[in-house]
């Protein structure tokens, strides 16, 4: 949706979950879905100037050897590689989780470096937060620009947006609508935390009591038993808004954010439905790129492919 915000034309989507597909298709019949493994699509036939993708890159084992192209096969990301060497668009566009950048001691990112150089790009990663373009939500993410090196023309991110935005931004007068209920246990802990608070603004033997073992550890483990707070961005949205480690309430009430809260903060419009039940519908958000942050990437891709023509 972002990538349509700037002014690209959708020439195929490829989703291997159903349900998904039917949010895809409900909101955007006129776009061409493929509900499918993306190892069982060819994409010879496929003339395009750019591939946006989420590959999974994780998956390597590099035994102590630089992967190329046919030692990826088997993995998720090999796909996205292929559909790229069969496609050859002139850019690609791949984002992944912030770790990325280190993960395995930075041997993944060589591995996909590599890569893409042997299939004929150039490649750029960049680690970039959604809230610094427009979205209400600290998220920061690796995404890989790749060009094709017969081009030569640079390509250049976005300009950071100045005016950020916050949770009361996002929220106001947002439509009614479903969300996850806390165990009676866990609503009783968070009542207690503040507008911007964690675990550690419980009282010493609830936290001790909440946080177990892991209370000992000192520094980290913020991202437990965290209330909102409205003059500051969310935090970042996962797939399920009440698992222990990455929990967080509404600033106001002792809940998760809603379905709609929760799309607002990923920058999807009201009218945008998402099917399944209530728990797909927060994983279609959390998995999502924020639309606002793709659009600003997508502005970008649009201005170097105007150098191409």
């Amino acid at each position: 949706m972002g990538m349509e915000l700037a002014g690209f034309e959708n020439m195929l989507c490829v989703e291997n979950n159903p349900t998904i597909c039917k949010t895809l298709k409900k909101n955007r019949p006129h776009w061409s879905i493929v509900n499918s493994d993306i190892k069982d699509v060819t994409f010879l036939d496929t003339p395009t100037d750019a591939v946006f993708g989420g590959p999974p890159c994780q998956a390597f084992s590099h035994a102590g050897k630089r992967l190329g192209f046919k030692d990826i096969r088997g993995t998720a990301f090999f796909e996205f590689a292929r559909a790229v060497k069969e496609i050859q668009p002139k850019i690609f566009l791949a984002e992944n989780v912030k770790g990325l950048m280190t993960h395995d001691k930075g041997r993944t990112i060589e591995t996909i470096l590599s890569v893409f150089n042997e299939i004929g790009y150039d490649i750029t990663p960049y680690s970039l937060d959604a809230y610094n373009y427009g979205v209400p939500q600290r998220r920061v993410r690796t995404v890989i620009i790749g060009i094709r090196k017969d081009l030569d023309i640079p390509f250049w991110p976005p300009v950071e947006i100045l005016s950020k935005r916050t949770l009361r931004d996002a929220l106001e007068d947002v439509p009614e609508s479903e969300h996850v209920k806390y165990s009676e246990a866990r609503r009783q802990i968070l009542e207690m935390v503040p507008p911007g608070g964690n675990w550690r603004s419980l009282p010493e033997e609830v936290a001790k009591s909440y946080m177990k073992k892991t209370y000992k550890n000192g520094g980290g483990n913020t991202g437990v038993a965290r209330r909102l707070s409205w003059d500051k961005p969310c935090y970042t949205l996962v797939c399920s808004p009440s698992q222990k480690t990455s929990e967080f309430c509404h600033p106001d009430e002792t809940r998760p954010l809603t379905v709609r809260e929760s799309a607002r903060i990923q920058t999807f419009p009201d009218d945008w439905e998402f099917c399944g039940t209530v728990r797909e519908q927060y994983a279609q958000i959390g998995n999502a790129v924020a639309v606002q942050f793709a659009k600003e990437l997508g502005d970008s891709i649009i201005e170097f492919l105007y150098q191409t023509v």
